[in-house]
């Protein structure tokens, strides 16, 4: 049987077959309408992301409140107070200013928000994320552990678009050494998220903790 006739549900329980029982299978539902993600509910998925804030509102106000979303995408400071309210893990924080504004905007609603640092290791510049040595030395800064709001959980980064297997597990290996590296500075981390649907497997070899999937459970767009 070939991917493309298979249910999501089926499309799912294939890819937890393979998944270790520590990694966390994160649904992308960008562009996908609520039926599709009420089937993955329906199949026990919880974790659903989504890279586009406005869409993300416009699903969180209408679909069950046990979700668990995730913003996987660019997220803009001017975007960040629509989704502090009830966002589960931000992916892609890639500056310093943009923590900030999420432990500002955290605040005013009475909570503390779980974030990633996102990472630049592919070798596409238009992608974004900290350069290692910078992240490094921001972290190092006092100002980091004075946020009340805002809680760092690990790092999140995206290897080059390649068929070059190789290429992709070097990139993700240089990200797990980056945050081995840090977690004795930082031992309540545990979260390295990296892998989406043409490379998770080569992630999850290369230690990955939560993977990003979509078109290999909802189908291309």
């Amino acid at each position: 049987m070939s991917p493309s006739s298979l249910s999501i549900q089926e499309r799912l329980e294939s890819i937890r077959t393979e998944l270790p029982e520590d990694v966390t299978l994160v649904a992308v539902s960008k562009t996908k309408p609520n039926d599709c993600i009420e089937e993955a509910l329906e199949a026990n998925q919880l974790d659903f992301g989504e890279n586009r804030v406005q869409e993300l509102q416009e699903k969180e106000s209408t679909l069950p409140k046990n979700i668990r979303w995730h913003q996987i995408g660019h997220l803009q400071t001017n975007k960040v107070k629509a989704i502090v309210p009830f966002v589960h893990l931000i992916h892609a924080v890639d500056s310093a200013h943009l923590l900030k504004e999420i432990d500002r905007r955290a605040k005013n609603f009475g909570r503390t928000v779980d974030v990633l640092l996102q990472v630049h290791i592919a070798q596409e510049e238009v992608k974004y994320g900290w350069k290692a040595p910078d992240l490094q030395r921001y972290l190092e800064e006092e100002a980091v552990v004075s946020f009340e709001h805002v809680r760092i959980r690990g790092l999140m980064g995206m290897a080059t678009f390649t068929p070059d297997q190789q290429q992709i597990a070097q990139e993700f290996k240089q990200l797990r050494h980056l945050y081995d590296s840090l977690l004795a500075a930082h031992p309540d981390w545990n979260t390295l998220s990296m892998g989406m649907s043409g490379d998770w497997r080569i992630a999850v070899d290369e230690g990955s903790t939560m993977i990003r999937v979509g078109s290999s459970i909802f189908g291309g767009r």
